[in-house]
């Protein structure tokens, strides 16, 4: 018996394949090299839901359809008493997403692809005291997105720097989420309800909910000059390197080098990079001396974390930023997994008591 369903295949999929041992992440045949800085959003999109709906428009249509949808679900939440309050920022897009009606057609899967990045920019705003802003249906939706949150138009190194994000984190092989998503959709729920056990599994620290906590390891760090010590006493401790390790690859994340270059396109504060990168070189060559038998690299949570800061998110919304781009893979894999015509039902072993027995 494997725990963790580690090893056991579950699904075949010709949305993306990881490669663990490799450091390989391919989507839909294209290589993340292929697509990360290359691809805008619209595209991405396109790319992995073709064939999935019937009516799926060209990738300058469906960009057009992301708009509009925008402002449709901008509408929907302003109409519909607004931002709930007493909720951190994943609980208040999760309860924004269970306003939307559930459907399994191309209207619902672009309103679900548009209705993150209104929502957490509406959070983000709603936090602060701000009111939410309008959408930009003539925007692309990286662009739309950061003039969403920030309330000034985003350069278009800016926009371009989103939308490698949202194209590196779209897909990821059978990961948590997506599993579970693809679970919600094989009982034929609903597109809607899919995405919500998506967003409600990511939101857990050991899977979306990581980013975070490497800005407060960078805080707490300050300096170049504290980087070994503070490392070094971290471990000590026993705690966990934020933004090193992963489950599935052995060598380094192939999604960190592609935010890495990102973060270099843009970033206003040379000297959080330079910490950083500080930090990393360090981080890795502890962790060798440490653990010699284990391979922890550098993982996408790391660059995540220097990328949406740089772009102005706040920490607490990072998970939301990436639902934004894993909504993508959640609906394509819904959709892969009710075309299967497969509910989703594994089995388990009992190893609970066995009732006795009357002689």
């Amino acid at each position: 018996m494997t725990e963790g369903l580690e090893g056991v295949i579950a699904a075949r999929t010709i949305l993306s394949d990881v490669d663990g041992d490799a450091g390989r992440l391919v989507i839909r045949g294209y290589s993340l090299d292929q697509l990360a800085g290359r691809t805008r959003f619209a595209a991405a999109a396109h790319l992995l839901l073709d064939g999935f709906f019937e009516d799926l428009p060209d990738v300058v249509g469906l960009e057009a359809r992301l708009g509009l949808a925008r402002a449709a679900v901008f509408a929907r939440i302003m109409s519909t008493g607004g931002v709930p309050t007493g909720l951190n920022a994943v609980e208040s897009v999760r309860a924004l997403l269970a306003r939307l009606p559930d459907g399994d057609d191309l209207h619902t899967a672009v309103t679900l692809l548009s209705a993150p990045a209104v929502f957490t920019a509406a959070v983000a705003r709603n936090r602060n005291g701000l009111e939410p802003i309008r959408p930009d249906p003539a925007l692309d939706h990286a662009a739309d997105t950061l003039r969403m949150v920030r309330g000034v138009t985003a350069s278009p190194a800016e926009a371009a720097a989103l939308d490698t994000y949202l194209v590196t984190v779209c897909d990821h092989g059978l990961n948590a989420s997506t599993f579970a998503a693809r679970v919600t959709a094989s009982t034929l729920a609903g597109l809607t309800s899919a995405v919500l056990t998506g967003l409600s599994t990511l939101k857990g620290p050991l899977h979306g909910g990581a980013p975070g906590p490497v800005i407060e390891m960078l805080n707490a760090i300050g300096e170049v000059a504290n980087v070994r010590p503070w490392i070094e006493q971290a471990l000590a401790r026993g705690d966990r390197l934020m933004g090193f390790g992963h489950r599935i690859y052995r060598v380094r994340d192939p999604r960190a080098d592609a935010l890495k270059r990102a973060v270099r396109t843009l970033t206003p504060d040379a000297g959080r990079l330079v910490l950083a990168e500080a930090v990393e070189q360090a981080a890795l060559a502890i962790l060798r001396e440490r653990k010699p038998n284990r391979s922890l690299q550098t993982n996408v949570e790391f660059y995540t974390a220097l990328l949406l800061e740089a772009l102005g998110f706040a920490p607490d919304d990072f998970t939301c930023v990436f639902a934004m781009g894993r909504t993508l893979g959640w609906l394509a894999h819904a959709r892969e997994q009710v075309a299967s015509g497969r509910l989703i039902r594994p089995a388990s072993t009992y190893v609970g008591p066995v009732p006795q027995i009357a002689a």
